[in-house]
């Protein structure tokens, strides 16, 4: 193979632009330590004499203000340049979680200490992530939007498998506050990244009547797409059921029945390994009527769920965890296409705050809850209850017209009617026959 030939095979693809390249590598630097950290910080409250509940207040420390703040920093990044909000929201992780490490290394850190920290990186991520999705959303275009975001939440999902697995090796190796520390240097590579993303092509935003006017906007431009607050809705459940299950049932189930922490953390990785699957498919895969496929694969999220409750031998549980991977990653997929094709550029991070706020809002009512609901119905009955829940919503946003009609376009909408606009591309462009 001739050197220009081995330059055009390796050439990155047109659609792949410099800002989508940029936040791809940020992303991927951010995922490796970020996912060793999460196991870091928990080991770093037990290892400073903390227990299970220390843990738990750690971890909803990151949760509250993550919350809280979320649809602050969509409007915020709907009103200045996103990368800016995304590069100051990186330099705070790096400044907390650069301190959580060296109180870790230092020392016994104070659990108020580890709640403060954690709380100062969950409002980094509540401003981070919308601005990110905004960002990712805005930086494709065209018939190769699919394309991109597979490859995106593939090369994330595979750095987050890595990421796992390489933190707890360094764990075991030299400790959690090294990784803690490995996991704060990332973030200042990824926001050094990120600083070098072009938006000289955005169009410059126009002045507004304030944070409250623009969080009112972003709430009309959500509320007015039936197919987007329905499926955020829906989720709002399926998330924190998911949750309640794979965080509290499923290492129970697997310590009573499967023989520990080994088998359920290679169904976890099974799971992962699924996400990359089913990212790899979307790379190629493109359904026409894209809410409408990636909403029947939300059913199989129900599945793990049910295999806890039976509970069905490890090989089966892998088996349908990985499974379970693949079929979501086709709903995420899916899902981003739709919001990149439907919402304005200009609005994509306020309505992307909404949609994280409903995504994450239940999750920590559902993790508290699922003790009690333990001991008042039975794990058997608790798991059954999860996959109900999730086939039941599932079913009924499938009613929601929008969700079942809204196909794919080349070309993203423009600012109008959302009901509209969708309507309009179902009427011209519906499938016959068929899924996609």
């Amino acid at each position: 193979m001739t050197s220009a030939a081995a330059a055009s095979r390796f050439r990155r693809p047109t659609w792949a632009g410099r800002n989508y390249s940029l936040l791809t590598a940020a992303a991927i630097v951010t995922n490796l330590g970020s996912q060793g950290a999460l196991i870091a910080s928990a080991f770093a409250v037990l290892q400073s004499g903390g227990d299970g509940g220390d843990v738990g207040l750690v971890a909803a420390a990151r949760t509250v203000p993550l919350v809280l703040f979320l649809l602050v920093g969509g409007a915020l990044a709907d009103r200045i340049p996103r990368h800016r909000v995304m590069v100051a929201a990186n330099t705070l992780n790096f400044l907390s979680q650069g301190a959580f490490a060296l109180l870790v290394l230092g020392g016994t850190p104070a659990l108020w200490q580890m709640m403060l920290l954690s709380g100062l990186g969950g409002v980094g991520q509540a401003f981070f992530s919308p601005a990110s999705e905004g960002m990712l959303l805005s930086s494709v275009e065209g018939e190769q939007a699919g394309r991109a975001f597979a490859l995106y939440r593939m090369a994330m999902q595979g750095a987050g498998i890595g990421g796992a697995a390489l933190g707890g090796a360094l764990i075991a190796a030299v400790g959690p506050g090294w990784v803690l520390a490995v996991d704060a240097a990332a973030f200042a590579v990824a926001g050094a990244l990120r600083a070098f993303i072009d938006v000289s092509d955005v169009p410059a935003r126009a002045p507004g009547g304030g944070i409250l006017a623009d969080l009112r906007d972003g709430w009309q431009e959500f509320i007015g797409r039936p197919w987007l607050w329905a499926i955020v809705a829906q989720f709002s459940l399926v998330n924190a059921v998911v949750v309640a299950a794979d965080a509290v049932y499923g290492p129970l189930v697997a310590r009573d029945h499967l023989g520990g922490p080994g088998p359920w953390g290679l169904a976890l990785a099974a799971f992962g390994a699924g996400t990359v699957g089913g990212a790899l498919v979307m790379m190629r895969w493109k359904p026409r009527r894209l809410l409408f496929v990636g909403t029947l694969c939300v059913f199989p999220l129900a599945l793990p769920s049910a295999a806890l409750a039976v509970p069905a031998p490890i090989g089966v549980l892998v088996a349908v965890m990985f499974v379970t991977g693949v079929s979501i990653e086709v709903f995420g997929v899916s899902w981003m296409t739709a919001m990149h094709q439907e919402i304005p550029e200009e609005k994509l991070s306020r309505v992307s705050a909404y949609d994280w706020l409903g995504s994450l809002a239940m999750v920590p009512l559902a993790t508290a809850l699922a003790g009690p609901a333990e001991s008042a119905f039975g794990r058997t009955s608790a798991l059954w209850g999860c996959a109900v829940v999730i086939v039941v919503l599932t079913a009924a946003v499938l009613l929601v017209p929008d969700v079942r009609n809204l196909v794919r376009r080349t070309t993203p909408v423009a600012s109008g009617r959302p009901s509209d606009a969708a309507a309009d591309s179902a009427d011209a462009e519906r499938p016959v026959g068929g899924l996609g």
